[in-house]
């Protein structure tokens, strides 16, 4: 069974920076897609990247683009988030799921994390 736990959260003033990560185990096979996702007060959780871990290839969703960048394979995954806005506060969640590419969609991944608080606030 995969597990996937979050950590690197925190609070921090505009215009900062955070990394979280996404330590993965139970993987059975080579190719699985490792996708972000955030969740904020009383709005419903929406996709934020994801990567491949078969070619490395990612996606992310247009409020981050040049702002966050994922890295890493299925062992580990990192968002690093840059010129943080309050609009990004909210529970970050990875998630997983098994396939050649990935998606930002949220019915396609089948296992989840427990989420890390980002806070963006002054």
């Amino acid at each position: 069974q995969v597990q996937l736990v979050e950590s690197g959260g925190g609070l921090v003033q505009p215009g900062g920076s955070l990394r979280l990560s996404c330590a993965g185990s139970g993987f059975t096979l080579d190719s699985y897609a490792i996708g972000w996702f955030r969740q904020a007060p009383g709005k419903e959780r929406e996709a934020v990247s994801c990567i491949s871990t078969s070619d490395g290839s990612t996606k992310y969703v247009d409020s981050v683009k040049g702002r966050f960048t994922i890295s890493g394979g299925k062992n580990m995954v990192y968002l690093q988030m840059n010129n943080l806005e309050p609009e990004d506060t909210g529970v970050y969640y990875c998630a997983a799921y098994e396939g050649y590419d990935c998606y930002l969609r949220r019915y396609e991944y089948d296992d989840w994390g427990q989420g890390t608080q980002v806070t963006v606030s002054s």
